[in-house]
């Protein structure tokens, strides 16, 4: 029997190296494992349907992002109705487009399941649609914490994330200059995706001796970098499930995170390392007491160890595989029913 080939449609790409393009890779490794897959950035692909593979369309397709892959969920929906689809919402997708976007608005209508990335963004969905919906956590390897030294020279603070509106840069680099605790550095990691805010992180450097901005870092480079830091923060203004709590969480690494329902998915209600959004004051707080309170420091971490069971590979890879199974099962029984 031939195996089931499923698309995944990535409006990132390897390059772009975000949590988007994570999601889409480390599925595609997962669904390799019983599957044919294909990955690309739109569907139909002209490059990828001249492939004698691909003659045939796929039996599932994935789709991430809701108003980013919408031209191809359509196409898809439209062409082969009888075949299912899955559409994972991101950030933007939960906490903005859906509300305002037409094309976002009808991916939803059109997808025959749902996944978000933590069970706080289920309430942002329509009501109608829940019931299509479930939530699976993504996972990262567990990185064995780095041992840190008796004397330790800095206390890096690690913000991990592209430099654009959503992620919200500028409170991390407003708290350089807030931060009291002796040793303390926060270093930024990500690309330069808006002028200004790269402009800021330039400036907040050169004013700023506790803040350094490396840029984009091979995905590899970062996690060891994360790995050896004191702790992680997350200051966006929305996300879908930050693939960056997990990989802070799977290296023991704890997390101080912006006060949004995205985050608290991830990190649960009862998280004592939440800071308002926007609020670099507060934030600059919580890295002084978790520099100088080494029981705070250690409650973040039994916390933030209490949920890795919650990111383990095995886990996403168990929950994606059944969703899919039960799909293409449903679409062969469906198509047994029509022959008789």
């Amino acid at each position: 029997m031939t195996a089931h080939h499923i698309w995944i449609v990535s409006p990132a790409s390897a390059r772009a190296n975000n949590g988007n393009w994570q999601s889409a890779s480390r599925w595609a490794r997962f669904l390799r494992t019983r599957y044919k897959v294909t990955i690309s950035q739109q569907w139909p692909d002209p490059d990828e349907m001249g492939n004698a593979a691909h003659t045939r369309p796929p039996d599932l397709l994935i789709a991430l992002h809701a108003r980013r892959s919408a031209p191809s969920l359509a196409a898809y929906a439209e062409q082969h109705p009888d075949r299912p689809s899955i559409l994972l919402l991101t950030g933007t997708d939960l906490y903005r487009d859906i509300e305002t976007d037409a094309s976002a608005q009808r991916s939803l209508r059109q997808a025959s399941a749902l996944v978000l990335l933590q069970p706080a963004g289920m309430d942002a969905l329509p009501s109608p649609l829940r019931a299509k919906a479930s939530v699976i956590f993504q996972s990262a390897p567990t990185l064995r914490p780095a041992r840190a030294p008796a004397a330790r020279r800095h206390a890096d603070i690690v913000m991990v994330g592209h430099l654009r509106a959503e992620k919200d840069p500028l409170t991390f680099m407003r708290a350089a200059g807030l931060v009291t605790a002796a040793k303390v550095r926060l270093v930024h990691i990500g690309g330069a995706l808006e002028p200004q805010l790269a402009e800021a992180a330039q400036a907040t450097a050169a004013a700023q001796p506790r803040y350094r901005w490396l840029g984009a870092l091979p995905h590899a480079a970062t996690r060891q970098r994360l790995k050896r830091s004191y702790l992680m923060a997350i200051t966006s203004h929305m996300e879908g499930g930050a693939n960056v709590i997990i990989e802070a969480v799977c290296s023991g690494v704890p997390v101080l995170a912006s006060d949004i329902s995205g985050n608290r998915g991830m990190l649960g209600d009862d998280y004592a390392g939440y800071f308002p959004p926007g609020d670099a004051a507060a934030l600059a707080r919580l890295i002084d007491r978790a520099v100088q309170d080494q029981d705070f420091h250690a409650h973040l971490r039994a916390q933030c160890d209490a949920r890795a069971p919650l990111f383990a590979p095995a886990a996403e890879q168990a929950a994606l595989l059944e969703l899919v199974d039960n799909l293409l099962q449903h679409k062969t029984n469906q198509g047994n029913q029509n022959e008789q």
